[in-house]
């Protein structure tokens, strides 16, 4: 161990000098509010797209989803499909659409779009405030940066939590969504070889003459631990127990394809008709990284029910099945992987400050009473100093180490399509657009349904009460739509009888 502990830090070394340095050279052309949000929107869709792959993915592919697997069984693929068909679909049926009707808005973010879209500081405001659910993403990634510290560096469970949380607030503080974007790039890259890597090491190390009998012989050990190991609906299960549940998941990747701080990427594009180009690349290297999700599996087959943990059942595997050296590349990549999403994250919500509160609102509204050049200056600075203050809430929120990091991480996601995705797809496809009123009350009924759901424990899954919520926050935006109109109408009907 204490040569795995060894090449893992130069490992890290390396590759946070490397991340460091863009991030610097990031500062240097962050100038204004726009720049730190969205890179200005003068981006390219190979970069993006491999940006997207990493901020979408995130560490809990790397640790959380694995340790789903080790857990719960092949019943756990259910996720690689709903990754691979969810989320692009989302992306297809909203990001185009964004995309095109921001080039008139100019907003830089959701909060922004939406306030703009239906003319509505509440849903401005109150959207801006519902993406502070993101803690808990920031939070799971912090807490895999923290088993990976503490299980490969030697470092105690706080110790790692400090460090990484520090590391990823001075890099964002510095380099904003450039140095979040071109390291992502490289980030998702490296995952995309780790998730192609792991797959192969299985069929490598369990051959039996063929690929099927390969997989044949790995689902016959884990049969042989625990039949529920190899069900198509795993009872055991938080979230694929049965085929309600397996929807459920695929309808929240779905919903959140338009989460905050990938919503930033599309409006970061320079070209609108390279969305395509950009959609497609960030498919090829999601799909690949999401091979991940097998180590999880060879990790029970190979172990047992033996791992330190769940959440680091992956480890276990790699450190019984490769060379030091190589180990050690892994823990880079999975701290690299927190880091792409994180500093995302960091950076959509910094925007909701600065801009869609400060600016969009406070300024705008003449509450606060400055020039338009001050309150550039002083937006830019809220964003910075932001960051700092929503890491320590993360981190405080994860000073205890959870039994599965994918659990905390779903709580935001699940929190904020609930809240978003009826006013997000009635913007986009409805004909007639909605009320503001309509929107708001949508915001209002979409989270509070899936705050109720969840945690009442009605529905165990984040992701299925989430996608419920979902669906239960766009009938609301059609169904107040309807009624809003129809009084309208009749109140107009009533005036012009009593003028004649």
């Amino acid at each position: 161990m204490d040569q795995i502990t060894l090449y893992t830090w130069i490992g890290f070394s390396v590759f946070l000098v490397l991340m460091l340095v863009v991030g610097y050279l990031s500062s240097k052309k962050m100038k204004s509010i726009r720049d730190f949000a969205t890179g200005g929107g003068t981006l390219g869709p190979y970069v993006l797209g491999f940006s997207f792959a990493a901020t979408y993915l995130s560490a809990a592919t790397f640790l959380g989803y694995p340790g789903w697997s080790y857990e719960w069984g092949l019943s756990n693929l259910w996720l690689f499909l709903a990754i691979i068909a969810g989320g692009p679909i989302g992306v297809l049926m909203v990001a185009k659409k964004v995309r095109k009707l921001n080039n008139g808005q100019k907003s830089l973010s959701l909060p922004d779009w939406l306030g703009d879209f239906y003319k509505s500081d509440i849903l401005r405001v109150g959207t801006g405030l519902i993406l502070l659910f993101n803690i808990f993403y920031i939070a799971a990634q912090f807490v895999a940066g923290a088993k990976i510290f503490e299980y490969l560096l030697g470092m105690s469970y706080t110790s790692g939590l400090l460090l990484i949380a520090l590391i990823v607030v001075i890099y964002v503080y510095a380099g904003g969504a450039l140095a979040d974007i071109y390291t992502d790039a490289v980030q998702a890259f490296i995952m995309a070889i780790a998730g192609i890597g792991i797959f192969i090491s299985g069929i490598v190390i369990f051959w039996k003459g063929g690929i099927s009998d390969t997989f044949a012989g790995i689902s016959h050990e884990l049969a042989a631990q625990n039949e529920n190991l190899v069900a198509v609906f795993n009872p055991e299960s938080l979230h694929f127990y049965s085929i309600g549940a397996v929807i459920g998941a695929i309808v929240i990747q779905w919903a959140f394809a338009s989460a905050p701080h990938l919503f930033n990427k599309v409006l970061g594009l320079k070209n609108e008709q390279d969305l395509g180009k950009m959609i497609a690349t960030y498919v090829v290297v999601a799909a690949l990284s999401v091979l991940v999700l097998f180590g999880g599996l060879y990790s029970r087959a190979a172990l047992g029910d033996t791992a330190s943990a769940a959440d680091l059942a992956l480890m276990d595997y790699i450190i019984w099945a490769f060379p030091a050296i190589v180990v050690a590349l892994f823990g880079v990549v999975i701290l690299a992987a927190a880091m792409s999403t994180t500093d995302g994250i960091f950076v959509s919500i910094s925007t909701v400050f600065a801009n869609d509160i400060f600016l969009k609102f406070l300024v705008k509204r003449n509450i606060v009473k400055v020039s338009d050049e001050k309150a550039e200056k002083i937006a830019f600075q809220i964003s910075r100093l932001t960051v700092p203050f929503i890491g320590l809430l993360a981190l405080l929120i994860v000073i205890r180490p959870p039994e599965y990091m994918g659990d905390v991480m779903w709580i935001g996601i699940s929190g904020i399509a609930a809240g978003t995705m009826g006013p997000i797809l009635q913007a986009v496809y409805a004909k007639r657009k909605a009320p503001a009123r309509a929107a708001e009350l949508s915001m209002f009924v979409g989270l509070g349904s899936y705050l109720f759901l969840y945690f009442t424990g009605i529905i165990p899954s984040t992701m299925s009460a989430g996608a419920v919520s979902v669906f239960i926050g766009i009938a609301t935006i059609n169904i107040a739509s309807w009624i809003l109109r129809s009084a309208s109408s009749s109140e107009m009907g009533a005036a012009e009888e009593g003028g004649s």
